[in-house]
């Protein structure tokens, strides 16, 4: 077993998920626009295109296809595929939202012990699906004995500066952190 080899590696969280995209318009307008993520300095010294963009603790690096005619086609959603999986406060809110912008969903549930996860799943414009839950209502429970820190939310702090008012509120309504 590869466990045997000197344990886990010493990592300390997720930074990124790198998303492939037909276009990079169109998915700096979702992931911006539907999903909250806010653009970030990318490093000049890449040689292709490509955007970075950050908020809840993680960062979302999008990078323009080669080839975009060739990328597959949105499949049917599944919950059941590959998907990132983000916390809400309100998935009635959501869903209106997701409703009135058009965005096809399916809605799901998690029943375990008495305890019930609403999920909300979709496609970005290329097909990767994304999650919308309540699942901090379930409780992460370690199988091995060992500890576990859970975090509720994290969410971008812009540099005060850089603040616009309309940001400043929502950063102060949505301030919160690992403890």
């Amino acid at each position: 077993m590869l466990g045997d080899k000197g344990g886990a590696l010493p990592l300390a969280s997720l930074n990124h998920i790198s998303v492939v995209c037909r276009s990079l318009v169109r998915s700096l307008d979702f992931y911006q626009n539907v999903l909250g993520f806010l653009p970030v300095r990318r490093p000049g010294s890449f040689d292709f295109d490509g955007a970075w963009l950050f908020n809840y603790g993680i960062g979302i690096h999008l990078l323009q296809s080669e080839d975009p005619e060739n990328m597959p086609k949105k499949r049917e959603i599944n919950p059941k595929d590959n998907h990132i999986s983000f916390q809400c406060e309100s998935l009635a809110l959501v869903e209106k939202q997701l409703k009135e912008m058009g965005i096809p969903y399916i809605q799901s549930g998690v029943e375990e012990g008495g305890i019930y996860v609403d999920q909300l799943f979709f496609h970005d414009p290329d097909g990767f699906m994304i999650e919308i839950c309540n699942c901090d209502n379930l409780p992460v429970i370690s199988l091995s004995g060992e500890p576990i820190m859970a975090c509720k939310r994290v969410s971008l702090i812009p540099q005060p500066q850089q603040q616009q008012p309309q940001q400043q509120q929502q950063q102060q309504q949505h301030q919160e952190s690992c403890a």
